[in-house]
């Protein structure tokens, strides 16, 4: 998987993407990251790659020539996505990564300022992604965001295609509660179910725990993901286990 980065700050992804899994992904060749500075497509003396909005306004939009020719450089493959990164796009989700991840490459666009000439969306822009409902100072921040989700769907990234199955949100719910050593901690023990050795019943009570937080935490994800007979009676089981709690 290969992602191109076309950012006026190239040097806030050194650390994030010099470090821990996506660092040892990029080692392996499972991951290449190509930095471009937009600014080196700039025809004047100060690099400017913004300038001020016809019609008025407050701030600065990010003038098309210098994108242009920065995507012209890239020699960009017909059908490849061309990723802006804005609050107005659609948000990032578990699904929209697994997507991106059957790519080959990704081509990400940092907006800054009041954000980039029309023209550069409509001819050049393939995707709209937001990872919330808030404003940043840029869309480096999110282009680190995406990139470290769609990277973790990447086959070896995380060494373990479970590792990334079990994730919260892989298959629709939150994930379940995990334990290491030791099995005592001031007095808190690690769940004797964990300790059993029985697989079979270990993983009913994995599930059941992932569909115990997922239905105190994010309830409404339940009604988007599809769910088996055993699960409905999981959280049958649950839901009775609740109120017996709450009258005591």
């Amino acid at each position: 998987m290969k992602f191109d980065i076309l950012t006026l700050f190239p040097e806030m992804f050194d650390s994030v993407l010099g470090a821990s899994i996506l660092n040892k992904a990029r080692e392996r060749e499972l991951i290449s990251i190509n930095k471009v500075d937009i600014r080196d497509y700039t025809k004047d003396k100060h690099n400017q790659a913004d300038d001020y909005p016809y019609g008025g306004g407050a701030g600065m939009v990010m003038k098309p020539e210098p994108i242009f020719e920065a995507v012209d450089d890239l020699k960009i493959e017909e059908g490849t996505p061309l990723i802006f990164l804005t609050p107005q796009g659609k948000t990032l989700d578990q699904k929209m990564a697994k997507e991106f991840a059957k790519e080959d490459r990704l081509v990400l666009l940092c907006g800054h300022y009041e954000g980039i000439d029309q023209r550069v969306r409509d001819n050049l822009v393939t995707h709209e992604v937001s990872i919330g409902d808030y404003v940043l100072t840029g869309g480096e921040l999110p282009a680190m965001v995406l990139i470290d989700a769609v990277s973790r769907m990447v086959p070896e990234v995380l060494g373990s295609e479970e590792s990334a199955i079990e994730d919260s949100f892989y298959n629709g719910i939150l994930d379940f509660p995990n334990y290491t050593r030791p099995q005592s901690y001031r007095g808190i023990e690690v769940p004797d179910i964990l300790l059993s050795g029985n697989h079979g019943k270990i993983a009913t009570w994995r599930r059941k725990k992932a569909l115990e937080e997922t239905l105190l935490r994010r309830p409404e994800l339940l009604k988007k993901v599809q769910l088996s007979k055993e699960d409905k009676g999981l959280l049958e089981e649950i839901k009775k286990e609740m109120e017996e709690g709450a009258n005591g």
